[in-house]
């Protein structure tokens, strides 16, 4: 099993994987509004194709990004 502190997460990573390597990121992308995963409903995608649909930028997107890796 790889240690917390070599995961790399990127905008490609699927929600699956994210939540699995780093469980504590659905309160953060709770926080920025990406709810459908705590509500119940399945989300199929990626970290960018989620923030997308809710109308996040490409520089909001790299920010998310950065921040969820430090929560690694």
């Amino acid at each position: 099993m790889m240690a917390r502190s070599q995961i790399k997460i990127d905008k490609n990573t699927s929600i699956e994987d994210l939540l699995s390597a780093i469980p504590v990121s659905v309160n953060y992308l709770r926080d920025k509004g990406i709810r459908c995963f705590v509500c119940g409903e399945p989300i199929w995608g990626t970290i960018q194709s989620a923030c997308m649909e809710k109308g996040f930028t490409d520089k909001e997107i790299s920010i998310f990004v950065k921040e969820i890796n430090e929560l690694a």
